[in-house]
């Protein structure tokens, strides 16, 4: 069975319309994402047999069955939500963790009842991107810096998920052919000094975002460009991070397969 998973822009856009901050439903979403990895199917009119063979996470199912919006989520749906964004893993022992200890004063209490907010719940997919690159600490120390007191929104320089919805689109924007590398122009091979173009190009699309938040200062709009652009390189991180593990992995496996000791 092959599992669906989402890419960060395609969960922001989940979250949003959880939100009801889009005009799309959340199935809408789910179904436009589907779609998507499977463009050879719709085209050729073979979206049963293709969905059929697709294991649908219960989370999922639990999305598409919601009578409202904006009613949160337990750690535990946090967890299986995140779990099905591409190159992530989470485990309900580290998100009590954070709740609870690491950055409690940064998530604040469950929001919605017993229940996390879908703002709480972006708040926590930025703290696991950012862990690739950066310590709890300078993640405390960041995110309060552009999201303020979590008991506040009128403090926010920007709201969390528009932050998450922000750095996710602009990644896959840069991501042309999917290959969860950034795509980087004007590269000329056998040429050196191109060290800083990458930098230089997301310091550039980050900046030009921040802009756009015209009721911020410009030492405010400096520290959201920054946050984007931090959560980018992140981001970037995390796939290679990924790909380390799988390959790690596989080669344990392999090794006593063969009889190594």
């Amino acid at each position: 069975m092959e599992t669906f998973y989402l890419t960060r822009k395609q969960m922001a856009g989940l979250l949003l319309s959880l939100k009801g901050e889009t005009d799309k439903t959340p199935i809408a979403m789910l179904q436009e994402a589907w779609a998507k990895a499977h463009k050879t199917d719709v085209e050729h009119g073979k979206t049963l047999g293709a969905f059929v063979s697709t294991s649908l996470p219960p989370i999922f199912e639990k999305i598409i069955k919601m009578k409202q919006t904006g009613e949160g989520f337990s750690l535990t749906d946090i967890v299986a939500l995140g779990n099905q964004i591409e190159y992530s893993h989470y485990s309900v022992t580290s998100m009590q963790n954070w709740v609870k200890r690491d950055f409690k004063d940064l998530i604040g209490p469950p929001r919605n009842g017993k229940k996390y907010s879908i703002d709480q719940t972006a708040v926590l997919f930025m703290i696991d991107d950012l862990k690739a690159t950066l310590d709890f600490e300078s993640i405390r120390k960041l995110l309060t810096l552009v999201l303020g007191d979590p008991q506040n929104d009128e403090d926010d320089l920007i709201g969390p998920l528009r932050l998450y919805a922000a750095y996710s689109s602009i990644f896959e924007e840069l991501d042309q052919n999917n290959d969860q590398v950034l795509d980087l122009s004007g590269h000329e091979s056998g040429k050196r000094n191109h060290d800083h173009m990458l930098e230089h190009m997301l310091k550039d699309i980050s900046g030009k975002f921040a802009e756009t938040l015209q009721s911020l200062s410009r030492d405010q709009q400096e520290a959201v460009g920054n946050t984007v652009f931090i959560a980018m390189v992140s981001v970037q991180t995390s796939y290679f991070q990924s790909l380390a593990r799988r390959y790690m992995n596989a080669t344990l496996f392999l090794h006593k397969l063969h009889g190594g000791a």
